[in-house]
């Protein structure tokens, strides 16, 4: 992250309050409002990269903004945070996770003047769904991120593979089902055999047990763990820390400054796309009631810059496979109700489902 970004983060982190409902002091007016999902702002994923963002279009454009943290984990009190940006002032208010679906789904209509834009969810509530006229719905693919990042692990070498997930929420499952099927290609390219622990945790939060689960598997062989799962991210640092030669995948954004045991990052471009999306709002070419997807050919997903910890897989070979993703020579499979591993076709590679 630029510095400039970090020192804004910090310095919003410093003030962003943590509501806990009821009669509040009159606050100054705010045009551009995030809402934490339940994790703090700076939780180095899904929050953080969206509030990025926020911060570098309103430092660019001089613009007034905040983030406001729910009081607890519920859709009750996501939507009282919402309630409580409207009344801040808020025109456009950004909901970073799927947990935001029936909250934005009440304030589209509570609030028709705001512009909502909301990631990784469409609007729902009670089986409908809608993407009102005053929002937008952001998806990613996931199956093509993690497609990437299981890719290159087997090109680099390693064949005793790991994934930790959080929730088998779908965007979740697509991070796992790519890595599987990146790992697949891969190992068909190479003419090994590669073998895969999977996991869901159905945790998003560090606890202790993921820790221990990732040391078992570690010292059982695991070479590298994917961690889609927040915060459990930390789990598996501690974990590999402590061996040799063990190694962490990160997700969502650029995560490898938090460990010299983190290989790379499966990126979703969090940042950018709601830079974009803030960019449309004040252009007057807002894309109210429309949910996209954004692909490797948009950008939407990939992995960091920096590849400096890899030693055999290089940026040419990133390149090609980008191209070969983009070009559509390399087609994965989007949906999310895949059975795995029994519906994937694999021939190399074992995966373990471990419940």
């Amino acid at each position: 992250m630029r510095k400039g970004l970090l020192i804004v983060l910090l310095a919003a982190i410093a003030i962003g309050p943590l509501f806990a409902g009821g009669s509040q002091a009159a606050q100054p007016t705010f045009e551009l409002a995030l809402i934490t999902d339940h994790g703090p702002v700076d939780d180095r994923s899904f929050n953080q990269g969206a509030w990025e963002g926020v911060v570098q279009y309103a430092e660019e454009n001089g613009i007034t903004h905040r983030f406001f943290r729910p009081a607890e984990n519920s859709g009750s009190a996501r939507l009282e945070a919402i309630r409580l940006a409207a009344e801040a002032g808020a025109r456009l208010i950004v909901t970073p996770g799927f947990a935001f679906s029936e909250p934005v789904f009440i304030a589209q209509e509570e609030f028709p003047d705001i512009r909502f834009v909301i990631l990784d969810a469409r609007p729902a509530r009670d089986g409908v769904s809608e993407v009102g006229p005053n929002t937008l719905s952001i998806f990613y693919a996931e199956e093509q991120a993690g497609f990437i990042v299981g890719y290159a692990a087997v090109r680099e070498g390693f064949r005793n593979l790991g994934f930790f997930g959080g929730v088998s929420v779908p965007a979740v499952v697509r991070f796992g089902v790519g890595y599987i099927l990146g790992a697949e290609y891969a190992a068909r390219q190479e003419n090994v055999d590669v073998t895969m622990m999977y996991r869901y945790l159905g945790t998003f939060d560090a606890r202790p047990e993921n820790k221990t689960l990732a040391s078992t598997w570690y010292n059982g062989g695991t070479e590298v763990i994917f961690v889609a799962a927040g915060g459990a991210i930390n789990n598996a640092i501690s974990a590999a820390e402590e061996l040799s030669g063990k190694w962490v995948i990160g997700a969502n954004v650029d995560q490898q400054d938090l460990s010299p045991v983190i290989l790379t990052s499966s990126l979703k471009q969090l940042r950018v796309s709601v830079y974009q999306a803030i960019s449309e709002f004040y252009a007057g070419t807002f894309r109210g009631g429309e949910a996209i997807t954004l692909t490797a050919a948009e950008e939407g997903v990939g992995i960091p810059e920096n590849l400096s910890r890899f030693r055999r897989f290089t940026r040419a070979d990133y390149d090609a496979l980008l191209q070969r993703m983009i070009s559509g020579e390399i087609e994965i499979p989007s949906s999310h109700t895949l059975g795995i591993p029994g519906d994937l076709g694999l021939q190399r590679t074992r995966v373990t489902v471990v419940n």
